[in-house]
């Protein structure tokens, strides 16, 4: 079985983003960047798939020179090999659809029997790209997966995904496809040290972007705007507990207008 993994390096939760270029760009010469939790369940599904139906797994990360250090932690998971799509020096710009693009150039030339792809990504959330490369494909995606049934020696799948009110979403579909885990999919396992060893020499490739990417941006971004900052809280003391409820109550409807 052929696996391909999309994942996609993305700012440190804990980054303060800063606009610049008069709201048209991010600063983002303080970053740290980390892999997208979500691809986590994507490349954990992956190993745990290669493990019980054999054949070759790669992974796929669309970004700068740093988007290798997600591949090498793929490759240290258990991943045999990685693609890098350099957007180094790329000027036409990288909505959902350009990646998604790109990495179907990607797909094309593997041929994989299954996708894996992160739910969504933590910096813009929008979930696209997975779904989008499926649709260049030609094959159907499942997205949003809580449990999976492997099928006909691999040929064929069966599917779970939770929705609300405690119903249960039940689907086949026959390989190739893209699935998008869900995080009650499976646990994430931690790089192991003689993993982290071994990808230093696992290969990765490179394509670039310009190659890859033949057609314009969908979506183009006009502009960047932070939230209002907000007011500085009220702290209540050195008063008998039910004036300060008084007051509080007071403020809650003249200020805060929820009562």
């Amino acid at each position: 079985m052929k696996i391909l993994v999309l994942a996609k390096h993305v700012p440190d939760t804990e980054t303060v983003i800063k606009i610049s270029g008069g709201g048209k760009t991010i600063d983002e010469s303080d970053f740290k960047y980390m892999v997208n939790p979500c691809d986590e369940y994507a490349m954990e599904e992956a190993i745990r798939t290669q493990d019980k139906h054999k054949g070759e797994s790669v992974v796929v990360s669309v970004g700068p020179a740093r988007a290798q250090e997600t591949i090498r932690k793929a490759l240290a998971m258990g991943l045999d090999r990685g693609v890098w799509i350099n957007t180094e020096g790329y000027s036409g710009g990288l909505d959902s659809y350009s990646v998604a693009l790109a990495i179907s150039k990607v797909v094309a030339e593997e041929k994989p029997d299954v996708i894996f792809a992160g739910l969504n990504t933590i910096d813009e959330g929008a979930g696209n790209v997975g779904p989008m490369v499926a649709e260049f494909a030609g094959m159907p995606s499942l997205v949003n997966i809580s449990k999976l049934e492997w099928q006909n020696e691999g040929k064929s799948v069966r599917a779970e995904r939770d929705v609300e009110s405690g119903i249960v979403e039940i689907y086949e579909a026959k390989t190739p496809l893209l699935i998008a885990p869900h995080q009650n999919l499976n646990d994430p396992r931690f790089p192991s040290l003689p993993g982290i060893m071994k990808a230093k020499k696992k290969p990765i490739a490179e394509k670039k972007a310009a190659d890859l990417i033949t057609d314009k941006p969908k979506v183009e971004v006009r502009t960047y705007k932070l939230p209002p900052e907000k007011a500085p809280g009220k702290i209540f003391k050195g008063k008998p507990v039910e004036e300060m409820v008084t007051e509080v109550v007071k403020l809650l409807r003249s200020e805060a207008k929820v009562i």
